[in-house]
Parts: structure tokens; sequence; C-alpha cells
């Protein structure tokens, strides 16, 4: 999906969801207490970890064109996944005068000193998507429930299996299945939400012998892909795929479209025909994965709405400019080391071929073109 498909979908409902969602001025954030009116235009820092993912320049236009229809000037950058490149942006957005910083990082341990920095100016940060660790001065957290996303992608696999039907009720199938577990980056603090989520879904199937790992790696460490690279992705496919022995996998669970994008050319490759190839995961929804999904190749994919993730990090940073507090609806789970950061969390949804129609197209999140 290019940036441009996504701004023409974004750019309504932002300033009525601001007027709806703007809260009574209070005490406790920075930001709050300015004068209404003396941010007007002010400058905005966003902070994208990447532009090797269409997920990930679609947010930061989105957020960028949301805060200008607002009339903020934006400072939008892209790290393209290299850590001192994003410090030093981060660095050069404080010294150009950024009133407020929205921040998506590479990793999340390694920003403390340049918003020790933010801090010192007054500069309110929001963590965009990617929980920011070690480090207090992290106003707020935008993203969808994590942990709930890992369950879906568990669920959804055992969907894909037979062992659950449509409804989610055990449909008394005990295989036994043979899957691989994939992991997410470990420097980003999603990916063991996401793990944990999926296999506290999976951990009574492998319990009982309804799921069997031929490789015997079920470890987070073991199944994880640094910087959710899709060739590492493919190389680690193809080592399991020797590891295994021969024997044929039934599912594999991939937290990320691009990892299942690397997953499957490594199964054709290993010598899996089309119909022979496994129920495969995945998140995100993105354009080559749905198509995917369409042909009957990949199973599904989490939808994550980021229209509504930029909408809620747009309206935190209007009513931190204007003085108010922004609306979170959890203040317990996102805990960074050093503080349990407020957020607000947004729902996923499972797509398969059943339902994309319906939730990716009918919704106006992709035309109907774009996945021909």
């Amino acid at each position: 999906m290019t940036a441009k498909t996504h701004l023409k979908r974004t750019l309504t409902g932002v300033t009525a969801l601001t007027l709806v969602l703007g809260l009574s001025a209070c005490g406790g954030s920075r930001g709050a207490g300015a004068e209404e009116g003396s941010n007007e235009g002010a400058r905005i820092g966003v902070a994208m970890p990447t532009q090797q993912s269409e997920r990930w320049i679609a947010d930061g236009e989105n957020v960028k064109a949301e805060l200008e229809e607002l009339g903020y000037e934006v400072d939008l950058q892209y790290a393209n996944d290299d850590i001192p490149t994003q410090i030093s942006q981060i660095e050069n957005m404080i010294n150009g005068g950024a009133k407020a910083l929205v921040i998506a990082s590479i990793d999340g341990t390694t920003l403390t000193s340049v918003l020790d920095t933010a801090e010192s100016q007054d500069i309110p940060v929001i963590a965009y998507d990617r929980l920011i660790n070690e480090s207090d001065t992290v106003d707020y957290y935008t993203t969808f429930d994590n942990y709930e996303v890992g369950v879906q992608q568990g669920t959804s696999l055992l969907t894909g299996l037979g062992i659950l039907d449509e409804n989610g009720e055990p449909t008394g199938e005990k295989g036994p299945f043979n899957v691989e577990l994939f992991a997410g980056s470990p420097d980003d603090n999603n990916a063991t939400f996401f793990w944990n989520g999926a296999m506290d879904t999976l951990k009574p199937y492998l319990d009982d012998g309804t799921l069997n790992v031929p490789s015997g790696q079920t470890e987070f460490e073991q199944a994880a892909i640094l910087r959710w690279l899709p060739d590492t992705a493919q190389d680690r496919m193809e080592d399991l795929i020797t590891v295994g022995g021969g024997e044929q996998l039934d599912g594999v669970l991939s937290p990320y479209d691009g990892l299942s994008i690397g997953i499957i050319s490594a199964l054709r490759s290993g010598g899996y025909s089309k119909d022979e190839l496994p129920v495969v995961t995945g998140q995100d929804a993105e354009v080559g994965s749905v198509k995917s999904i369409v042909n009957d190749e990949q199973y599904s994919t989490i939808f994550k709405d980021v229209r509504e993730l930029g909408e809620r990090a747009v309206v935190m940073v209007d009513s931190l400019m204007k003085g108010e507090e922004p609306e979170v609806n959890d203040e317990e789970t996102y805990d960074n080391g050093v503080k349990v950061v407020p957020a607000y969390l947004l729902e996923s949804q499972i797509v398969t071929k059943d339902n994309y129609q319906e939730v990716l197209v009918d919704s106006g999140y992709y035309e109907a073109s774009e996945l021909e």
C-alpha cells in the first residue's frame, strides 16, 4: 500500500475526534498547562523506524497529514532501522524547536539520553506503537492491545488447523500437527507481547500433544527474528526444514507479514507445493500478504487499522498542545522499567480469505484493485 493511498483515506474525522476526546486540563503532564493558542502552528517531530516496510511509510505520512490538517508544522524522519540515525534525527528535532515528539523507536532501550534532553526543554513525548523503555521521559503511549494480537495469531493458527472452529470452539481434532514458531525482533517491546499472547493460547495444545514442534525450538530467544527481517526469517525457515528431518509441517506461527512472505518462500523452495503449504499466520495486512491470502498461500493476518492509530497519536499531541491531558484507557499494562506509561490501546482483527473483502475493502482501507 502506498503512502499516497493512505493519505486519501485518513484526512477525515480527526478534528471531530479531537473535540470529542479532549479533556479538561489537569496537572502532571509536560505540555499541560499551556495557554490556549500558545502552541498554534507548533512544530511537531515525528520519528519513524524505517521506510523498508509499507506499514511504517503509511504511519508516518498519516500522522504528518493529520497534524498538518490541524495547523501544525511537522518534521517527519525515517531512520531506516539505524539506531544512531534515529537518535540524531530526534536531537535535530529538539534543536529545531519541536514542541512535542511522536516516536516509533527502532530499539526501545536506546533513547534515554536524547529524551533527557527533551525533558529538560519540557517537550512531551508520545511513544507510537513501540514502547520506549528505561526512560521516565515517556509521557504517553498509543498502540494496539499487543497481547491480544498474539492471542489472535495463536487462535488463527488453531482455526486454520481445524483444532478450533470459526467461533473459537474446540472441534475435537487431536492431530498431532507439526508446527514451527517464529517471534519478532527482541529489541521491539511489542514482540514479547505478541509471543506471550500466542504461546499462552497454544500452550494447552503443545502440552497435550495436539501440536508438535519438530525442531524443539519453543523459546522466544530461539524463535526471534532481529529487526523483523524477511530474509532472516527465510533463512531460519530453510534451516528448520533441514532440522525437521523431512517431517511435513502443518502450521507456522508468524508474527508479521514480512516474515510470512520469507517463510513461504523458504517452504516453496524447500519442496512444498501450493496445495501442501502449512497454515501460516501474519500481522499488519500488508498488500503482498493479503494477495497471498487470497491466493491460498498465507492463511491469515492480523489487521491493525493504522488510520485509527495515527488519529489517536494526533489527538494526544493536540490535547497536549492545548494544555489538556490526553485520554487513556490503560494505566497498568505497560511498565517500561522505570514507570508505567499511560496508554491508549486499540483493537485488532483476524483477517482470512473469508472476510478480507469486508474488513479491508468495504472499510475503505484498500481499493479492490490494489489486491488484484
